[in-house]
This record gives structure tokens, sequence and C-alpha cells, in this order.
């Protein structure tokens, strides 16, 4: 792999319009980049364009960002369906589809054969395995992890994450592109769950397990953490924001790959079970109103 500089990467694709992809996206398109965001659903990208749209507008209510940036931003970002054409002469490539290693690993092929050999590749991943992705890449020193967090144009860190092939220049390039989004990047060993999943979600079973436990409400156990040690949000509210869907994944391979600390609560699969995903859907461990509001 030729390692291009930080200033050649121009063109930034990013696959997954979702909760993360879309995320990706705006900040990619803040900091110049010209981005093609690509979801297979059929107006998918279309759907994170106007949430970006609307991210921004709220912006520009608070006075964060200029109309004039606002404009320039949406100008920057194109809406494709088809996964080869939005990843030809494509500089970087950013996956951000759901924590599902054989959909990744089959977006990856295709990525690989369409992006030209300079191209950096980065998968969102917040738990899975980066070297088994990187298999289905011809040359898998190009292909880091970079763990953005949600709500991405708030959220400072992104983990990067290397793995026994990776090329060190990719790694830094993947540094250095977080930084010029604008975030804190931090660097760590393809291991499971990396550090912030890994610390994180042990704190937010242990939560479950006392909601189970009527030790205390949702509420009263997240206002100890926020209160009692500073955490800006409590787990359970933490839990109904990622989703509790995307949480059980992670604590089902977690458990299987460390051990039986990160074995998934009965009141989470039941919550996940009935539907009850979080924000998403309007109920969690909290109700949400359709403004985000929490009750």
């Amino acid at each position: 792999m030729t390692v291009p500089t930080l200033e050649s990467l121009r063109i930034i694709t990013v696959i997954g319009a979702g909760t993360m992809g879309h995320g990706i996206a705006q900040i990619s398109a803040m900091s110049g980049a010209n981005v093609r965001l690509q979801d297979a659903l059929s107006g998918g990208a279309r759907a994170g364009i106007e949430r970006i749209a609307k991210n921004l507008a709220k912006g520009v209510e608070l006075g964060k960002v200029s109309s004039e940036d606002r404009d320039a931003t949406l100008a920057r970002i194109t809406a494709f369906e088809d996964l080869q054409r939005a990843c030809e002469g494509a500089d970087c490539v950013i996956e951000a589809v759901p924590e599902q290693l054989d959909l990744k690993r089959e977006i990856f092929a295709t990525v690989d054969r369409a992006t030209p050999p300079h191209a950096l590749l980065a998968t969102n991943t917040s738990s899975l395995p980066i070297s088994e992705i990187a298999d289905v890449v011809g040359d898998a020193g190009r292909l880091v992890g970079m763990h953005f967090f949600n709500p991405v144009h708030v959220m400072k860190l992104v983990e990067i994450v290397r793995h026994a092939r990776s090329n060190p220049a990719a790694v830094a390039l993947a540094v250095a592109l977080a930084e010029k989004l604008g975030k804190t990047p931090i660097t760590v060993a393809d291991s499971p769950g990396f550090a912030s999943s890994r610390l994180g979600l042990v704190i937010g079973l242990e939560a479950m397990r006392m909601v189970e436990q009527q030790v205390a409400s949702p509420a009263d156990i997240d206002t100890a953490m926020k209160l009692g040690y500073g955490h800006p949000m409590g787990p359970l509210e933490l839990t109904d924001l990622v989703g509790l869907d995307v949480r059980l994944g992670i604590a089902e391979y977690l458990s299987t790959a460390i051990g039986p600390a990160f074995t998934p609560p009965q009141v989470l699969r039941d919550k996940v079970a009935a539907g009850k995903l979080g924000k998403k859907t309007g109920e969690g461990f909290y109700r949400w109103s359709a403004d985000g509001k929490r009750s």
C-alpha cells in the first residue's frame, strides 16, 4: 500500500447511512472532503442526508454552525445506492453497517475490488475482530478500525484499532484523519471489545442486573453514576441511546470471547425480544418522545 497523505483524502465514501454512518458523513463533509454516502436500502442514503440537514439546522439555531458552513457541508455530500460506484476512485472508505461479521466481510470484499490500491479502509465496528474483516482484503495492511461514538457529531473519542497485519502508516493516517475530523483518537490493539466497549459494557450490564434485582430505578442508577462518578450520561440512558439490540449483540460476542462477566442479563434479552430497543423505537429502559425527550 502506498499510503496517501492526509491532504490527499479528498473523496471519502461512507457505507451505511444509519445512526453512525450519517454522523461520520457529516463530520467528513464539514472537514472539507467530498463525501459519498452509500446505503443499500432504497432511499437510505437520502434519508441519511436529511438527518444531517436536521443536525446542521440545529447547529445553526444554537449558533455553533454558520448558515454558509451548513450549505457548503450539504453540497459536498452525494447519495449512492450502488456500493461499487460509491467506492470507485475513493481515497478513503469508512464502513458503518450493523455489527454482523459476515456482512462486513462481504462489503469489504467488494470495496477491495472497487477502490484504488492507495485507499485507506476503515471499519466502524465496536467489538468485532478487525483481523477477520481484513482477511478479505488483498492488502490487509490498509484496513484499520475506526470506532466512532454516538452521536458522532458531538462525541469526541475515536478508537483507532490496529491488527497484526496493519500497516503502521495506515494507522498513523487514520489517527491524523480522526484529528482532522475534530476528534481525539486513541490507538488500541485488536482485542475483544477494544478499550471502550469492554469497559463501558461491564458497567452497563451491571446496571441492568441492578434493575432486575430492584436495587434502584433506572433513573436513580444513572444519577449515581453521573453525580457520584462524573459520567456525563448514565449507563442505562447510554444503552437506550446506543440501542439495546446493539448492546445485546456486543455482550453475546464478548461473553463468548472473554467470559461470563459479559453474559447478557435477562432483562436485556426480554426488552430486545419485545422490540424495546431504546430511543430509536421510543422505549428501552426509558420512554422517549418523538422530539427526543426522555421520561
